[in-house]
């Protein structure tokens, strides 16, 4: 049975309103979270939970971040339409695929050849032509195309990695998660400055850990 453009609505409605109350409020998020379906990038016996608040499991281990952590996020972000962005653990593509509307260029890397394989695929099929994924070791950044004006982690440094500080542009932003893997960890937001970086402390989270090397699918 297919839902009908009422269903769809209230649905969408529901989704943005809870976007809204969780503290994303910028408005060109919303616009592209409203824009971007959740739905694609949920798989398998979770699809049906696509639209509700929570973190669900994808493939090779991996999750797909709660709507309202990536909204918070990205929001932390502060990404502008000239910014060229790279985006550490692709995973779904979700993410990805809400920076693509806001950034000029955005370069995901994930070490999951596999999960890179099924983002490309999506990101064809939605005509988000100024994406870039590759497999690589997210944790030593893309030294290629450095530097970034924007720089988002989705995975958990215990500190924020070196490689990625080096490859942000001065007046740049870097927003990661930092702490131990197995306890709550911090968002934590860095600008680039002349002088060095600064730190602002966001909020708790919880993501996986960032590991060196490729992983094996």
């Amino acid at each position: 049975m297919t839902e009908d453009s009422d269903d769809i609505a209230e649905r969408k409605m529901q989704f943005l309103f809870a976007l809204r109350s969780r503290g994303v409020t910028d408005k060109r998020v919303l616009m592209a979270m409203e824009k971007i379906d959740r739905g694609p990038f949920v798989r398998g016996h979770f699809a049906t939970r696509a639209y509700e608040d929570m973190p669900l499991p994808i493939a090779c281990g991996q999750t797909i971040s709660q709507p309202s952590v990536v909204g918070l996020m990205t929001q932390a972000l502060r990404v502008t339409p000239r910014d060229k962005v790279l985006e550490v653990g692709t995973g779904s593509g979700y993410q990805a695929a809400i920076l693509s509307q806001l950034a000029r260029r955005v370069y995901t890397v994930d070490r999951h050849k596999a999960l890179v394989a099924d983002a490309s695929t999506l990101f064809q099929d939605l005509d988000l032509t100024n994406i870039t994924a590759l497999t690589a070791d997210g944790s030593f950044g893309l030294p290629d195309q450095a530097p970034f004006d924007r720089i988002l982690v989705t995975a958990a440094a215990e500190d924020p990695p070196g490689p990625l500080l080096a490859q942000l542009k001065i007046g740049g932003i870097m927003v990661v998660p930092v702490g131990q893997s197995d306890a709550v960890q911090s968002l934590i937001r860095v600008t680039r400055s002349d002088t060095g970086f600064d730190y602002d402390e966001l909020r708790p989270v919880r993501f996986v850990p960032l590991l060196e090397g490729l992983g094996r699918d």
